[in-house]
């Protein structure tokens, strides 16, 4: 289950791939290209976001095990995490469909 926060900061990195569209990595594009992140950055930005939900429940999960946190913070950083993690293999299991049915079209 999604939580706001967890809805608040999805939106904030959508936000933040606008933004840094212009300073995607430009190797191999066209010159008419729109300016918009390609492919490959959006990726490894959405990796990058499951991979720092990742972090911030096992940094939870130590506050807890030294007594600096309550273990509500620790149940929605892994809940937020899970959640990241769910959406980054639908996202996967999407593109292999994609691809599969791809290599089904005659050519």
């Amino acid at each position: 289950m999604a939580t706001n926060a967890f809805a608040a900061g999805a939106y904030a990195a959508v936000q933040g791939i606008g933004q840094n569209a212009g300073q995607a990595g430009r190797l191999g594009r066209p010159e008419g290209d729109t300016g918009l992140p390609d492919f490959s950055a959006m990726l490894g930005s959405a990796i990058g976001g499951v991979r720092e939900s990742g972090r911030a429940a096992e940094a939870q999960a130590a506050a807890v095990a030294m007594g600096k946190a309550d273990v509500v913070d620790v149940v929605t950083a892994v809940a937020e995490s899970e959640a990241a993690i769910e959406t980054l293999v639908a996202v996967r299991d999407r593109v292999i469909q994609a691809y599969e049915e791809i290599m089904r079209m005659p050519i």
